[in-house]
């Protein structure tokens, strides 16, 4: 059975003042979204399955269904804020969804093959899509999985701080702790750090970090469910908490559920964050078309 592509789309993107998972960069209008489908396809995907909010499934389907129809199976998960299905009957109030590894919990019951799961928002390169549909035709297992790993100082943005999965990885390339740091920038002198409660930390600009390009089996909805219930409890207070997928990556490296390969890409990724990182992805897309990377137009 081909792997899946899980998509996380269903965020409000406030940072960036609109729906940028379906705004245009390529020459033909194309989304970031569909690099990546297009990228999938080559690379032996079988089919994609969009996460996003209830109230998008419209515009996802006017802008997605015309081109891909014939050439990759498409299908929705909606992401809300029900937290019933996972047996929690307390009324939560939140401005916003539960984080990543919950809207990777939505897609439980849709998705029975292995899977990646990448943002909506970030262009990855067809090396690191091809890596992960070898990864999960060949070794992935209930015990085994993958992320794809970025050298953090190809991976910021010039306008402001970003979320980064930072990796620790040990001589025999596994990870063996993923940190999420949500304000990580380039200082003034090019090198990199983040800020959190205690100050402000440096970072080596090799560091390896994931850029939310995960691959998995079903399993990890079963490993993750009780995991999510429990965050819930301790955060019910705090509207601004997230159940991001390195936390589930992290309990189950250390409690010894599962293994996380690191696969390496030399690629440089780009993505919007802000209003300003728009015109530097339309270029950086220009230039692979102009390069033969990309047709002008994906879906001809």
């Amino acid at each position: 059975m081909k792997p899946t592509l899980l998509i996380l789309a269903a965020g409000m993107a406030s940072r960036y003042g609109s729906m940028k998972q379906v705004d245009g960069f390529g020459p033909n209008g194309e989304t970031i979204i569909d690099y990546s489908i297009y990228d999938a396809i080559k690379a032996g995907f079988g089919k994609v399955s969009f996460i996003i909010r209830e109230e998008f499934a419209e515009p996802f389907k006017a802008i997605f269904e015309p081109k891909l129809k014939g050439r990759i199976e498409t299908d929705y998960v909606f992401q809300s804020f029900d937290l019933e299905p996972f047996g929690i009957t307390e009324k939560i109030e939140r401005a916003k969804p539960w984080g990543t590894a919950h809207a990777v919990l939505a897609a439980r019951n849709q998705v029975n093959e292995p899977f990646c799961v990448i943002n909506a928002d970030d262009f990855y390169g067809f090396d690191a899509f091809d890596k992960m549909a070898k990864f999960l035709n060949t070794e992935v297992a209930d015990d085994q999985y993958a992320i794809i790993g970025y050298q953090i100082d190809k991976t910021l943005s010039d306008y402001g701080t970003v979320s980064r999965g930072v990796c620790a990885v040990d001589a025999n390339g596994n990870m063996t702790e993923v940190t999420e740091r949500t304000e990580v920038y380039f200082k003034e002198d090019g090198t990199v750090a983040y800020k959190d409660a205690t100050g402000e930390h440096g970072l080596p600009n090799d560091t390896r970090v994931s850029m939310n390009f995960w691959g998995f089996t079903p399993a990890v909805f079963k490993q993750s469910q009780d995991l999510f219930k429990k965050f819930v409890e301790e955060n019910k207070t705090n509207p601004k908490s997230e159940f991001f997928i390195p936390l589930v990556a992290d309990n189950l490296i250390k409690n010894g559920t599962a293994a996380f390969k690191v696969i390496p890409t030399a690629n440089k990724w780009f993505g919007v964050t802000y209003k300003e990182d728009k015109p530097i992805v339309q270029n950086s897309i220009s230039e692979l078309v102009a390069n033969g990377t990309y047709p002008s137009n994906l879906w001809e």
